[in-house]
Order: C-alpha cells, then structure tokens, then sequence
C-alpha cells in the first residue's frame, strides 16, 4: 500500500488508500472535496493514522480548527505502531495543527530532508502562503526558491513540484523560466488551481493583462465556487478588470466571489483579497462606498480580532483606517504582533494618516516599511498594495515625478499600468 509518491501506507484496506491518494491530490490541485476524501479514507479503514492527519490539515484549509484538532488527536491515538516516517509525518501536522509554528517548521524541515517525496508534508513550506513564506524572516522569497529546487530532483515530472518551483521563480523575477516550468506542469494537469495561480502571477509580473484576464476567464468557468482558491484568482480577475478600466465588470467580480458573505476561502483571503482590491480601486480612482468598508472591518474583528500574522494585520489596519475605525487600528499599534510587528506598526500608522488625508505623514511611515515587506508575507502582486499607496500618497502632496521614479525603480514590469490614478508613467 503506497500513496502516488510511493510512500508506504499504514493500512491494508485498498479503497482507504485510493481514498486518501485522492485526497492528497485534490489538496495540492486546490480542488474541492478535500475532507470529504480524507473522511471515506478513514471510514475506511478507522486505524488509518495518517488518513486522519491529512484531514486534519483538511480542516486546517478550511479554517476549522476544531475539527482539524479533533482529527489529530485521532492520528496520535491510532499512530502508535506506524514507521518512522508515519511517526515524523505525525509529530510534524501535531505541532501544526496546534499553532507551533516555529517548532513546526523545524519538524517539517527535518522531515523533508529525510523523506523528501512526501509532499503533503513538503508542501506546508513550498509558498508565499507557507511556513517560509509567514516566518517574517529576510530573505525568505529566496529560501522558498532554494527550497522547492532541492525538492525537484526527487519529483521529477510533477504537476504540482513543478508548480511551486515556477512559483518561486516568479517570486524570485525569473519570469522568463517560471513560464516554461508552469507550461510544464500544467500540460501534466491543466486542472491544478495553484499552476492556474501561478500562471496568473506570471502574467501579472510580466504586465501580460489582456492574456492573464482572458486566461482566467477561460480557467475558472468550471472551477468550483468550494475550491479554496476559487475567491483569489477571481481576485486577480478583478484586478485586471480595474487595470482595463472595466470597473463594473471588476466590482461584479468582487460581489459574486471575492467579498466577506460569498467568498468560500479562507478567511485571510476573504479579508486580505477584499480590502486589497477595494484600495487599490481607490487608487485608481474609482469611488468605493464606505459601508464596504465597514464590512469588510466588521469580518477582520470577527476572524482576527488580535494581531496574528503581519500579512493579515496590514490588511485589517487598511480595513478598520478606511471604515473609521480608530480604536481597532490603535490596537493593532499598541500590541503587534511579535514578529513583524516592527513593520506592521508603520503600516497601519501609515493607513491611519491616509484616512485623515495626511499624506507627508503616510509618506514618511510607508517609506520606513519598504525596505524589506517581503517579511510581511503575501506574493510581490500582493505587497503591491504597499507600493501603490506610497505612490498614491506621493500624487496626494504633487510628487509626480518623485511617483514615476519611484514606480520605474521598484516595480519596473507595471510601468505603464492605471495602477494608480494620475500615474501612467512611460
């Protein structure tokens, strides 16, 4: 009994395996299913500990982590008599699933380098949305790259390694290989939500709207609305609308499938994906109501009443700043979070002045945070945010050609773009 990675499985029951190969595949395919997959392979066979640790991660994907702690307590209780790698594979998603992430990751790197084509495992640091990719730390864009290129060797022709290593590539600005490798991995599965997103991020870096937007008008039509990343590449189709100046097309968009209430993913894309397209609308020049606003502040409240991860807390200070909601964003001030705090603090100062229309003041904070917001997390398309609010401040206090600069410096691929209203530089 072995998973498609060839990895041997703790279970003699035929279909709990074809259950769980299956599950693993709809999790890195980002399709729909995903627990319910796992679930049949536990049903299965109830001894399956490593069934239950995967839908324990299943869970972890859909934000339910009461039930994602329920599954992992049923694998440590039926992963006594398991092999050494059932055993790390165990200890690694416990450690997770309980929100040690620190010690997570050390478990996990441990476990990769030991038992590298174990990719449900492999994949939980492969990202911009992964351990490395949250951990806050420098460099961490080219740790993701070296990364996933010491994982190929053990993949060979992957769908999904080859599509993380595109990704890291992306992120990385070597847009020219990151094509050919997506290419490659989505001719082996053309239906892999996190290639069409890859694909995607390529398109965007190499300011490709017109192929990107067509591209995924063709992608998602028979994508699941349950698919985790349904809500995030509906997103960047929003966000290509903007960029054509197709705003009722862009706020169709948002309203069907990317706001609090319609979106199905999980929550730091509802909150991020949503406040990040209604500013960058603004940006734009484009007249975004102030009770989207509040609602979207209402939803950061209601899932991340704390500060949690610096990519989450830049978005909610956004949120709660435009909404008029002070008090939240002097919280998010006064008790950041350990990590990233140093960079959050700024920001969300910074988010704060532009709300009272402070615009030398949001200069001055934002200009602080940019040496290196890679630590907050989030893809180059998404830190964009960050960037194009600088350049908007700068417009605010007459600073064009400071704005076109600064645009042609640091984020030469979107010269030209509407981006920003009052900056099409050439």
């Amino acid at each position: 009994m072995r998973d498609r990675y060839d990895n041997p499985l703790s279970t003699t029951s035929p279909d709990a395996r074809d259950h769980y190969v299956e599950a693993v595949d709809r999790l890195l395919a980002g399709q729909p299913g995903i627990t319910t997959a796992f679930s049949r392979a536990v049903e299965a066979d109830p001894g399956f500990a490593l069934g239950y640790a995967g839908l324990a991660r299943g869970y972890q994907f859909e934000g339910n982590m009461k039930m994602a702690k329920s599954a992992m307590d049923q694998a440590r209780q039926v992963g006594q008599t398991g092999d050494d790698r059932e055993a790390s594979h165990l200890n690694a998603f416990g450690l997770l699933i309980n929100g040690k992430a620190a010690e997570a990751y050390v478990a996990i790197r441990a476990h990769v380098d030991a038992y590298p084509r174990d990719a449900l495992v492999a994949q939980t640091c492969s990202s911009v949305f992964g351990l490395i990719g949250f951990s806050g730390q420098p460099g961490r864009e080219a740790e993701i790259l070296a990364y996933t290129a010491a994982l190929l060797p053990h993949y060979g022709e992957d769908w999904w390694c080859l599509s993380q290593y595109a990704f890291a590539l992306c992120e990385n600005g070597a847009q020219h290989k990151a094509s050919a490798v997506i290419d490659q991995s989505l001719a082996l599965n053309p239906r892999n939500a996190n290639g069409a997103h890859v694909r995607s991020h390529i398109y965007y870096e190499s300011g490709e709207t017109d192929l990107g937007i067509a591209y995924l008008d063709d992608w998602l039509k028979p994508y699941d609305r349950a698919g985790y990343l349904h809500g995030h590449l509906s997103w960047h189709s929003a966000l290509w609308s903007l960029e054509q100046g197709e705003v009722e097309t862009m706020w169709q968009r948002i309203d069907a499938d990317v706001q609090p209430g319609v979106a199905q993913g999980l929550p730091i894309n509802v909150l991020t994906d949503t406040a990040s397209i209604l500013y960058r609308a603004e940006l734009a020049g484009v007249d975004v109501p102030k009770e989207r606003w509040k609602a979207v502040s209402d939803y950061a409240l209601q899932f991340f009443p704390n500060a949690t991860l610096g990519f989450i807390d830049i978005h909610s200070a956004l949120a709660h700043a435009m909404a008029g909601n002070v008090e939240a964003v002097a919280r998010l001030i006064e008790a950041p979070n350990a990590t990233t705090g140093d960079l959050v603090t700024p920001v969300a100062q910074a988010y704060a002045a532009i709300a009272r229309q402070s615009w030398a003041e949001a200069v001055d904070l934002l200009v602080s945070a940019m040496g290196d917001h890679a630590r907050l997390g989030g893809s180059r398309a998404q830190r964009d945010l960050l960037e194009f609010s600088l350049l908007g401040a700068l417009l605010k206090l007459g600073k064009d050609e400071e704005a076109k600069h600064l645009l042609a410096l640091r984020r030469p691929a979107l010269v030209g773009m509407r981006s920003v209203h009052g900056l099409r530089a050439h």
